[in-house]
């Protein structure tokens, strides 16, 4: 009897049938005759009622479930399944109330149905998060009702549901796949010419129509009598590391995700792209104090390894020290390689605190320092001033744009890669800068 009751639901029809008959009973009391007329229509409705009740009742008459993927991909839509099926025989209307994960902070999710008898629906929709970690499903509330529509019977289903948000994975394959199609310009990459041999020999071959005559093998050439050229590749194995600043200053949030989820999203994709090139790919991340530190490997299942990592990175709230990192990087990094360095500074102050300790990691290793333009102070300083406070204000966006750019020519100065970009771009902006250097042989 008491899961009856917490079944049973009137639905606002039967609420405005109870009203059009008190309005009746009211206009009765100046008009007799229609007193009795009213008691009929209060018995039909009851009766009326009563049957919907056994209709829903007699049976649980819908099926539901809640399919969720097996994890979510941070800052993309990710797709939620709902199924719904009718046993019964008649046609029936349900409205949705999924309980979605609190982090998403929607409290009026609520849709509506319609299954015909003996037949089934799939309802989609989609979800973006915008910090990685767990999100709880609840409860997934269907309440069902017939054509008469006077009463409701409420279904759950999969009353408790976990699913993990990772870096966005989403965004790797769509780079992986535009990569593979050759189709690089559609995402912003750039096809950069290759300066000199900066590749690897590989063997001594005959000479074909085609080949770079820069290439022949004199010696080769006088020893067999006929001309040989050498033939290359491209350099492999060349470590590579994304190091990425989980200090305060990554907090910072954009369009709803934090400087450090663009840079967690940006190392994974750009170190997929790496191991298809064969290139060998780390990770190291840190703040006040050292977090996580993987070293660089070619295999292709340590992506698994880059992605469980970069799912715990979180941001502390205390300052970087870029002395412990140059530390780091002095004691287990004995090869060169190049590091990309996901940071960013606001003050042309703060950067001069960091370049002792920037200089020395750049003399024996790459170091591209990854840094974020501040786009809403970018748009303040393009709009049109009228008033003496947004002068004002436009002045003061104007100079932390020009303080950017002093920080780009500080670095390039002392021999340091820099990439100043908006947050939206950094992956593409990450993997040119990445293409650049290997073109140019830097490495």
């Amino acid at each position: 009897m008491i899961q009856f009751l917490k079944s049973l639901y009137l639905s606002p029809r039967f609420f405005y049938a109870m009203a059009v008959l008190a309005i009746l009973f009211l206009i009765s009391y100046w008009w007799q005759p229609l007193y009795g007329i009213v008691w009929l229509l209060v018995l039909g409705l009851a009766v009326v009622t009563f049957i919907e009740i056994i209709m829903l009742f007699s049976k649980a008459g819908l099926k539901g479930e809640r399919i969720l993927p097996e994890k979510f991909s941070n800052s993309d839509e990710n797709e939620v399944l709902i199924q719904l099926q009718n046993t019964y025989s008649f046609n029936l209307e349900v409205v949705i109330i999924d309980e979605i994960p609190v982090q998403f902070q929607k409290r009026d999710f609520f849709r509506k149905t319609k299954i015909e008898g003996k037949n089934r629906v799939t309802y989609q929709y989609s979800l973006r998060p915008v910090d990685r970690g767990e999100y709880s499903f609840g409860r997934l509330n269907c309440y069902a009702t017939s054509v008469i529509g006077l009463v409701r019977k409420r279904y759950t289903f999969n009353n408790e549901q976990m699913v993990k948000v990772y870096p966005s994975f989403i965004q790797m394959k769509q780079y992986d796949f535009l990569a593979i199609d050759n189709r690089l310009s559609h995402i912003g990459l750039k096809k950069i010419r290759r300066i000199g041999h900066t590749m690897e020999f590989e063997q001594i071959k005959e000479y074909v129509v085609g080949d770079d005559v820069r290439t022949v093998n004199w010696k080769s050439t006088a020893k067999n009598g006929q001309l040989m050229v050498n033939q290359f590749q491209d350099e492999k194995m060349q470590p590579i590391y994304s190091v990425i600043d989980t200090s305060r200053v990554m907090k910072m949030p954009f369009n709803g995700l934090k400087l450090v989820d663009y840079a967690i999203n940006s190392s994974l994709a750009f170190s997929n792209i790496a191991l298809k090139k064969n290139d060998k790919v780390g990770l190291i991340d840190f703040s006040n104090k050292l977090g996580n530190y993987l070293p660089a490997k070619a295999k292709k299942t340590y992506l698994n390894n880059v992605l469980e990592t970069l799912y715990n990175v979180d941001t502390k709230f205390l300052d970087a020290d870029y002395g412990i990192l140059q530390s780091l990087v002095k004691r287990k990094i004995t090869h060169r390689s190049l590091l990309l360095l996901y940071t960013n500074f606001e003050h042309i102050s703060s950067l001069h605190r960091q370049l002792p300790y920037l200089q020395a990691i750049a003399k024996k290793h790459v170091l591209v320092v990854i840094f974020f333009e501040n786009t809403e102070l970018k748009s303040l300083s393009e709009s049109e001033a009228t008033t003496l406070p947004e002068i004002v204000d436009q002045t003061i966006a104007k100079q932390f744009e020009h303080d950017k750019r002093l920080m780009v020519r500080e670095l390039q100065q002392r021999g340091i890669q820099t990439v100043l970009t908006p947050p939206e771009d950094l992956t593409v902006n990450t993997i040119n800068k990445y293409l650049e250097i290997k073109a140019r042989g830097l490495l």
